[in-house]
């Protein structure tokens, strides 16, 4: 198995359990607040993997278009989970996770359109059961 592919599943469990204990950990708390501390800590670790592993020595490569695009790429993450926290914090975390997951057809459609990647007919089939699922969710 593939390197990427072993990343991507740990990444999903790992995002799976996050919901979890996000929801039990904003008990009476405010949303934005439990997020600060949930970033603190990705913050602290995420600096303490670049330290150790010397890997701020990249920071001399970077052009003005790739600081761009990962500050843009904070900035969108900062907003998704904002909006992830605020939901979760007074909705049951099965709709909103799954309701969050299907950002996946967004996904896929600026793949293919930014970044030229193939567009199949079984990613188009694997989207459309994802899009279907979540309205399945969402119907009153």
């Amino acid at each position: 198995m593939e390197t990427w592919i072993i990343y991507a599943i740990l990444s999903m469990f790992f995002a799976g359990i996050t919901s979890v204990l996000a929801k039990y950990g904003l008990k009476n708390i405010n949303p934005d607040f439990g997020l600060g501390i949930r970033t603190m800590v990705i913050f602290f670790i995420i600096t303490l993997i670049n330290v150790v592993g010397n890997k701020y020595k990249d920071v001399g490569v970077l052009t003005l278009k790739q600081w761009i695009l990962l500050i843009a790429s904070g900035i969108t993450t900062t907003l998704s989970w904002i909006c992830y926290y605020r939901a979760m914090k007074d909705g049951l975390v099965s709709y909103v996770a799954a309701i969050d997951k299907a950002s996946i057809i967004i996904t896929l459609l600026l793949s293919f359109l930014l970044l030229k990647e193939p567009c199949t007919p079984k990613i188009l089939m694997g989207a459309g059961f994802i899009f279907v699922g979540m309205v399945i969710l969402i119907w009153k």
